[in-house]
């Protein structure tokens, strides 16, 4: 009976201590995936400020990027494709879900508004989590994107969007997420409308263009502007990706802390309890034998 009682203890112990083992390794491979983080991100937040600076002029025309939180998307017009950018790799806590959860969003109140649309997913992660309640609106994924990404990278991105029918949609509307620090991020959507219109609404009025290539320029301008638009939100969206993976491997790292320090405590009571038991039946047994 002794004997069962010790074995079945000595087992517990030895579990305990291996799942010990198993998580200071998950604590070393968390605390390494930060740190290759954190040198990442210093690469991502340089690329992030040449895409602010090269993407200033198309601010000028399309107007600048908007705050998700609280947005209502009554300026949208009637039929718009959405192009949510999330990552391909996970580990980064919620970046993916913010972004899914805002296109759900406006879903839901363009068609309480009446109005149609379509989505463009860039993104592995975010592609599974909208296919599961809107894979009746995904028209196209776009998946395994490069990393870091470039300028050549947006227009080879800005082009699918155009094979895949973009034009013939009132709007596009680019939603991603938006770094503001090392432990902070925001989302943010853009909206880009084709340069179209008559009369007063013609497009580029205080712009002078050579006599008969107006509307051939119009073209090149509006793809260009895409992949301009498109090149600033992936790189914004990889410095918030790499801020966001920071943040998930320290807290990964401290709850692997935490785990290992209450295990070790239920470890030490498991081998004082072992001894204890042992002591007993050596003390036991000599008495006997002294009986």
């Amino acid at each position: 009976m002794h004997k069962a009682v010790v074995a079945r203890g000595m087992a517990t112990e030895k579990q305990i201590w291996n799942q010990i083992q198993s998580t200071k390794n998950i604590q070393k491979i968390t605390s390494s995936m930060k740190m290759v983080s954190a040198a990442k991100l210093k690469g991502d937040e340089g690329r992030r400020a040449t895409a602010i600076a090269f993407n200033t002029w198309a601010d000028q025309l399309n107007g600048p990027p908007m705050l998700l939180e609280g947005a209502t998307f009554e300026e949208l017009p009637q039929k718009v494709l959405i192009v949510p950018i999330g990552t391909d790799k996970g580990l980064c806590g919620g970046i993916n879900t913010f972004i899914t959860r805002n296109v759900k969003n406006c879903v839901k109140l363009m068609a309480a508004q009446g109005k149609e649309c379509d989505i463009a997913v860039i993104g592995d992660k975010s592609r599974g989590q909208l296919r599961r309640v809107l894979s009746d609106k995904i028209m196209l994924t776009l998946t395994e994107v490069q990393q870091p990404g470039n300028f050549t990278l947006a227009g080879a991105l800005a082009s699918e969007l155009i094979a895949s029918g973009s034009g013939n949609y009132d709007a596009i509307v680019i939603m991603y997420n938006g770094f503001k620090n090392a432990a902070t991020y925001i989302q943010k959507y853009k909206v880009i409308k084709p340069f179209s219109g008559e009369g007063e609404n013609e497009p580029l009025l205080a712009y002078e263009f050579e006599p008969d290539t107006k509307a051939e320029v119009l073209v090149d301008l509006t793809e260009y502007l895409l992949t301009s638009q498109i090149f600033h939100a992936l790189m914004d969206g990889a410095a918030a990706e790499q801020s966001a993976r920071m943040t998930a491997m320290e807290n990964a790292s401290k709850n692997a802390g935490e785990l290992i320090g209450s295990l070790t405590l239920k470890y030490n009571r498991a081998r004082q309890s072992r001894i204890t038991t042992e002591l007993i039946e050596i003390i036991s047994g000599a008495a006997a034998l002294e009986g």
